[in-house]
């Protein structure tokens, strides 16, 4: 079950909200905590007890590391970690370090090891995630322990973003786990934002799907074949990521929770830098926070510094999945952040006519290692991309194309690109003359949208949200 589509729609999230809102406030947090659990075990029950167990096993550890020493806490907190990273290493990594392994022992001649593939749960890289920023916040004593099982759990397993984020900290919402505010208004605000998230997600992301996948399965994509596919997967990807997130946080806003940010118009970043402020903005703040912090930041001297920036990236990339792409994707934005650091560092900037598309453009030739499904695919979009099998648009590509994704990749352009028109627009030159307009558009605009998601919906069949896959 996901968000779009009518099993969530018709079904659960009117039996969420009946069930919620008529339990007495004190006992809020367990029809979250056993709604949301139903909602994990409708994909697949089993998987169900791992959520459970990682559950118990960091709520005890922590516990236990609140009352011991400090030698104590130390040898719990790494108990902690190597447990959950223990659960994300052998079901989304195990795959790959086989297949890996037996590629190098055949180009040796010798014999493989069999091995029967292993399912990667649904949403285990984010929780797992949690776990280990709570475990780290504890240790450092930044958060309290929570002593109610109930609480801990609720907020592990809320299911606005149990499967694909954000990354939401025990410190963001540990005292609305308490108490929290609820409102007709905020209400409507978290519908809202739903609703936007929504038709990001159905009107642009999903209508962009098809003419990505047939771009990216092209055998030689011409130039025009592989710059459209890239450039879609750079719309489809934002407005898929972004308006999962869009909807977990109206979801969460709807129930009194206030989830932090994930994006921030990052197709207008000047830098790369600014980019990853601006993108999956709680994974890039996990990031900094739990890892390159703790490599030693910029604390060791210049040549550290940047190969601390190269390591952070990597490893986020291989977070993302177990592939030799997302080590390379790693990789460039690794490089890029460092070069970035040093060009800054010896005092030169560019324009930002010239830093925006640049930057614009790094983003775009990452993104298609990131898409593509091996190194292979990866090598004949590139190729495409730089001319290898001429310019025009393939036939092979043309006759898939239909209007309507013209007309959503013009409009995916526009929105991405609205706000950096600043005082060109009529409502930053003057906001009292049209306030009421964009005050109506707020409250109308989101229904209208949402309601043409729900015929478009209904026309097609629901399609998976990109970020589950990892």
């Amino acid at each position: 079950m996901i968000f779009a589509s009518f099993e969530f729609l018709f079904l659960f999230l009117p039996l969420f909200f009946a069930v919620y809102f008529l339990t007495p406030f004190r006992w809020r947090n367990w029809p979250i905590l056993i709604l949301s659990w139903a909602f994990y075990a409708w994909w697949r029950v089993d998987f169900l007890g791992l959520l459970v167990g990682v559950t118990l096993f960091t709520f005890i550890i922590a516990l236990r590391m609140d009352a011991a020493d400090d030698r104590a806490r130390t040898r719990l907190m790494v108990v902690g970690l190597v447990g959950n990273l223990g659960v994300l290493a052998y079901f989304k990594y195990a795959n790959f370090g086989v297949a890996s392994f037996n590629q190098a022992m055949a180009a040796l001649g010798f014999g493989t090891v069999n091995w029967a593939e292993i399912v990667l749960p649904i949403g285990l890289s984010f929780y797992v995630l949690q776990s280990v920023s709570y475990l780290i916040d504890v240790y450092r004593r930044d958060v309290p322990v929570s002593r109610s099982f109930v609480n801990y759990a609720a907020y592990k397993a809320i299911f606005s973003q149990l499967i694909a984020g954000p990354i939401v900290r025990y410190a963001e919402i540990e005292q609305e786990l308490k108490s929290r505010h609820h409102s007709l208004a905020q209400f409507g605000a978290g519908a809202r934002r739903f609703m936007a998230g929504f038709a990001m997600k159905v009107i642009i992301a999903d209508t962009l799907a098809p003419l990505v996948d047939a771009s990216f399965a092209l055998p030689n994509p011409t130039v025009a074949d592989a710059w459209l596919g890239a450039i879609a997967y750079t719309f489809q990807l934002f407005f898929d990521f972004a308006g999962y997130s869009a909807m977990a946080i109206g979801l969460a806003l709807m129930i009194g929770f206030h989830f932090p940010e994930n994006f921030n118009w990052p197709y207008l970043s000047r830098s790369i830098q600014e980019f990853w402020q601006r993108w999956h903005m709680t994974l890039s703040r996990f990031l900094r926070d739990y890892l390159y912090i703790s490599l030693g930041g910029n604390r060791g001297g210049a040549v550290r510094t940047y190969i601390n920036l190269l390591l952070t990236m990597v490893i986020g990339g291989f977070w993302h999945g177990a592939n030799w792409t997302f080590i390379l994707w790693g990789v460039w934005h690794g490089g890029l952040l460092a070069l970035h650091r040093g060009w800054s560092r010896a005092g030169y900037a560019l324009h930002g006519a010239i830093a925006l598309p640049l930057t614009l453009l790094a983003v775009i030739l990452g993104w298609v290692v990131f898409r593509a499904h091996d190194m292979t695919q990866a090598i004949t979009m590139y190729r495409g991309m730089f001319g290898a099998n001429g310019v025009p648009l393939s036939d092979a590509l043309a006759w898939q194309i239909v209007p309507e994704q013209w007309w959503i990749k013009a409009a995916a352009a526009l929105l991405c690109a609205l706000p950096g028109f600043g005082s060109w627009l009529p409502w930053q030159r003057d906001p009292g003359a049209i306030r009421g307009v964009w005050r109506l558009a707020w409250q109308v605009g989101p229904s209208v949208a949402f309601l043409l998601a729900i015929i478009m919906l209904y026309s097609r069949a629901a399609v998976p949200f990109l970020y589950f896959q990892f």
